[in-house]
């Protein structure tokens, strides 16, 4: 009726990062939300424009604006369910380590395919020796070529990473 091709959510970076953890450890899945994506027919686009502030920064700028805030007890506010659990450990890994959240979330926009071990985002099956000299930041760096590297806890055993010719 309106012509409206995108929705758009509340969805911000703690979100994101939250599901991200749930989809670890329920759903066996390195899986988040992106900020923005086509629906599965192509027809609209969601979109999250808070995926990049925190949810303190938004309870403080809405503070500051003198918004009203309405509780949602369909966004996983509840106590006891996975998601508050999560939004639990992640908050305490916060205070651990200030920045931690950020770091994690910076990471899900910086992903290394060939890092990871999905086969369906990387051809390891038929990775050849060229291609991972190419790539492989250990063997394809010039000044790591012979060079041993010392191992955490080994009292003093040593691995030496030597290029094949």
């Amino acid at each position: 009726e309106l012509g409206a091709n995108k929705i758009a959510l509340g969805h911000h970076r703690d979100d994101i990062v939250e599901t991200l953890f749930l989809n670890l450890f329920f759903g066996a899945k390195m899986k988040a939300m992106p900020p923005k994506l086509a629906t599965n027919d192509k027809q609209n686009i969601v979109i999250r424009p808070l995926a990049y502030c925190s949810e303190k920064d938004i309870a403080s700028y809405a503070r500051q604006m003198e918004f009203p805030i309405i509780p949602c007890d369909l966004c996983g506010s509840q106590e006891n369910l996975q998601r508050q659990k999560v939004k639990d450990m992640l908050q305490n890994w916060e205070r651990e380590q200030p920045g931690r959240i950020n770091n994690i979330f910076r990471a899900i926009t910086n992903v290394e395919p060939s890092h990871l071990a999905d086969t369906n985002l990387y051809d390891f099956k038929n990775l050849s020796q060229a291609k991972a000299d190419d790539e492989d930041p250990l063997f394809g760096d010039i000044a790591n070529e012979g060079a041993a590297l010392s191992l955490a806890n080994t009292e003093g055993s040593k691995i030496e990473f030597i290029r094949n010719k």
